[in-house]
């Protein structure tokens, strides 16, 4: 099959290449060229899409069966490639987020939940809905927070910081707020499902781990991950609205519940994940954090001495 991936050089990307190339897929990655590519050979297309006319005018004349738009935000980002491919595909897969949804009482989050029109993801949404009015068969997914080796987000890199230096974890509320991490190796197989799935055309798919952990479980977690007795861990509660961070981030997640449920992506695309939460934070810990030596790096913990001095 001939699979276009928008990006390809950045953690989800890196994945599904080295996924669609290991099944025999034509692959071609449009991105600014600014990293290797993931797999020796594969076709890049340089550009950037933000620039419509340089989009259109370096993808104008190829045919693909597929296209994975891995980094689109908003629907003016990912419009052009309407437009140029119009119905001419096969399967057009976005990946959107579970961000979108309005916080609620009532959890896990599905798919056709209420979505939240003051989120940073709404233009998520907006994409969703722009394919959906569109001649494009498309399907979406919806990832809830996404972690493994190669992730540029401090999630569990965060709880990692500070259980390798023991130092204490400053963790928001009283650390009872579920939460739910998927390993992006599941999340690209389920992408692939969805493009060998006829049936997931105009549908959109929650996808993420198993289960859910509280924010205290998932410092235990990680602490686990990393060799270190989890019984030993100082978790500081505190209350958020206490402290006037500004655009500064104390800490990685969502201070409320968020996970959704993963039922319709198992039974529609017979998916299953592979990675249960302890097996994907020891993947992540040693072939990424290990590997890359940020345990030896020196990491601004200014933030949350602040936090700990208050609570003293």
């Amino acid at each position: 099959m001939r699979v276009l991936v928008m990006g390809g050089t950045r953690f989800i990307g890196v994945y599904l290449t080295k996924l669609l190339v290991e099944r025999g897929d034509d692959v071609t990655l449009f991105n600014r060229g600014n990293k290797p590519t993931p797999v020796a050979g594969v076709e890049t297309v340089r550009g950037d899409r933000k620039d419509v006319r340089q989009l259109k005018e370096a993808l104008a004349g190829k045919e693909f069966d597929a296209v994975f738009d891995n980094n689109g935000r908003e629907a003016v980002d990912t419009q052009p490639l309407v437009e140029l491919f119009g119905d001419r595909l096969r399967h057009f897969i976005y990946v959107s987020s579970a961000g979108v949804y309005l916080p609620s009482d009532t959890m896990p989050h599905i798919e056709g939940d209420a979505v939240d029109p003051k989120s940073r993801h709404r233009g998520k949404y907006e994409t969703e809905s722009l394919l959906a009015e569109s001649d494009l068969p498309w399907s979406s997914v919806r990832p809830v927070y996404i972690y493994g080796p190669q992730n540029y987000n401090d999630l569990e890199a965060w709880f990692f910081d500070r259980i390798v230096r023991d130092r204490p974890l400053p963790i928001p509320g009283n650390g009872l707020h579920l939460t739910q991490f998927g390993h992006v190796s599941d999340l690209v197989q389920a992408m692939v499902a969805i493009l060998d799935n006829p049936r997931a055309v105009g549908d959109i798919f929650n996808i993420s781990g198993e289960r859910t952990v509280t924010f205290d479980g998932l410092a235990r977690a990680c602490a686990v991950a990393a060799g270190k007795d989890p019984e030993e861990l100082e978790l500081v509660h505190y209350d958020p609205k206490r402290f006037d961070f500004g655009k500064r981030k104390a800490f990685p997640l969502r201070v409320r519940h968020f996970f959704t449920s993963i039922s319709k992506a198992k039974t529609l695309l017979d998916w299953q994940p592979e990675y249960d939460l302890f097996s994907g934070l020891r993947d992540s810990f040693q072939n990424d954090y290990l590997a890359s030596g940020r345990d030896a790096e020196d990491i601004d913990f200014s933030l949350d001495d602040e936090i700990l001095e208050m609570m003293n």
